[in-house]
């Protein structure tokens, strides 16, 4: 991603004398205000969401952080960052595979009948997302209720960090020309058949099918780099 797109992006929020907790403007209206795709827009807003800048409401729309929260996450950004300069898609993915599926095997047996319905939602949610940035939160929101659902804290806080990294150097890499994922997008099956395990507190199914769906979208990638 050119960083005169984020550039331009801080600009603009910096002089808009938004107040905290306002409403950022629409996704199409503030694309063509700032002269950029909403593509481009929509992984801007992915870099400045881990900064803590900027947060996104599924349903209700992107919101100025307050001045509060984003100090508290100022540290943790900053290493964040720092990570994310240092790591290459490859990276980010090959380290999901090795924590991610061991969360699913451990959220089969310890996963909550509440949360095994929101982790089902969100599976379902995705597939009618308007938008790329829409889903690009569901499948966050998903990954991340499963790593909570583990009953592990540690490793939960683990998988935070490497979801928020994999968030700038994995999305802001894949190639999405549509406007929102296809009918037939491969992760929707995948997520289907993590949730089937779970439900079925089947820990070797749910352990194999987030693997293959991890290893699937690494596929997808190094796709993308080869072209």
């Amino acid at each position: 991603m050119d960083e005169t797109i984020l550039t331009r992006l801080r600009t603009w929020i910096e002089t808009s004398r938004m107040k905290e907790g306002a409403r950022l403007p629409a996704e199409r209206e503030l694309a063509q205000t700032l002269c950029i795709s909403r593509a481009e827009l929509r992984k801007a807003m992915f870099v400045l969401e881990v900064e803590g800048r900027v947060e996104r409401i599924v349903g209700r729309g992107t919101f100025l952080a307050k001045r509060a929260a984003v100090a508290k996450k100022s540290t943790v950004n900053a290493r964040i960052n720092e990570l994310a300069e240092r790591t290459g898609p490859y990276e980010a993915m090959t380290a999901r595979i090795a924590i991610e599926p061991e969360l699913a095997s451990l959220a089969a047996i310890h996963a909550s009948s509440r949360q095994l319905r929101d982790i089902a939602d969100l599976a379902a949610a995705m597939k009618t997302a308007e938008t790329w940035s829409k889903y690009e939160k569901l499948d966050s929101d998903f990954h991340d209720m499963i790593a909570r659902a583990s009953g592990n804290s540690l490793l939960h806080e683990v998988h935070s960090v490497i979801n928020q990294v994999r968030m700038v150097v994995v999305w802001r890499r894949l190639s999405t020309p549509q406007e929102m994922p296809s009918k037939d997008y491969h992760s929707f099956t995948e997520h289907d058949a993590i949730v089937h395990a779970l439900e079925q507190r089947d820990s070797s199914a749910a352990k194999k099918a987030m693997r293959k769906h991890l290893k699937s979208t690494l596929d997808t990638i190094q796709a993308d780099d080869e072209d």
